[in-house]
């Protein structure tokens, strides 16, 4: 019974002993595969690409901005910062400086946006947002306002957002019913309501096996509406065709 249990302990000793080492060399093999950032802020994109590749990691110049202080063409910022430690592989994200600003901001107000984004590209700049948004007494696809403002100074990138107006969005009504109704009746009622007629098909009468007319038809009912399309209660708005089968 003791040898037994002596066996059994030994055991467990050594299972545990495994675990340990097994969680050991896990770490390690981790943290063998990690490295320091390097600091890449005052290289050119092309010296910071060397040094990043050089540490098995990749780099990116995410953004461009205009700055007082870095020298054109130099890594300004960097995420994640030196000395931070990543995985191998790593992408390191960088903001290459643009030098002072020496665009100056075009006024785009009251432009077109085709003509204000020819006007940002002719200077070197981009367009970084367009908002829309519907104002009444103003003419569609008019710039309202930007960002920064025309002539701003102390700009901190070379893009610009925009908001332009948008047409007037067409108003919406619900699809009467008009089954029942005679077409010639119904037709100048759609077109006033700024609709459209399409289509004005006429489905013949069925007749039962003597000849007459099945109980279903009603005399008199030819040009009366029995189904259209839109069908009622859908929305419908101002120019869209409706279609009607008569019988």
């Amino acid at each position: 019974m003791k040898s037994l249990f002596r066996f059994a302990l030994l055991a467990l000793v050594l299972l545990v002993v495994a675990l340990v080492s097994a969680l050991t060399a896990m770490r390690l093999a981790i943290h063998t595969r990690e490295v320091a950032v390097p600091d890449l802020v005052g290289k050119t994109p092309t010296e910071g690409r060397r040094i990043a590749e050089a540490s098995g990691l990749q780099m990116d110049v995410e953004r461009q901005y205009y700055s007082p202080t870095v020298p054109e063409g130099r890594i300004m910022s960097q995420l994640p910062v030196a000395e931070t430690r990543v995985r191998r592989g790593w992408d390191v994200r960088v903001a290459e400086s643009l030098g002072p600003q020496r665009v100056e901001i075009p006024d785009l107000l009251g432009q077109s946006e085709r003509a204000a984004e020819i006007n940002v590209r002719r200077r070197g700049l981009d367009i970084e947002a367009v908002a829309r948004m519907n104002l009444p007494g103003t003419p569609a696809d008019q710039v309202l306002s930007q960002n920064p403002t025309p002539k701003a100074s102390g700009v901190s990138a070379p893009k610009i957002s925009l908001l332009v107006t948008e047409p007037p969005s067409a108003p919406e009504f619900v699809m009467p019913s008009f089954i029942g109704q005679p077409v010639s009746n119904v037709v100048p009622v759609v077109l006033a309501a700024g609709l459209r007629v399409g289509s004005i098909t006429n489905i013949p009468i069925t007749a039962n096996s003597s000849g007459t007319p099945a109980a279903n038809a009603q005399p008199g009912s030819t040009g009366m509406i029995v189904e259209q399309e839109p069908a009622p209660g859908q929305k419908v708005t101002a120019g869209q065709v409706v279609n009607f089968q008569v019988r």
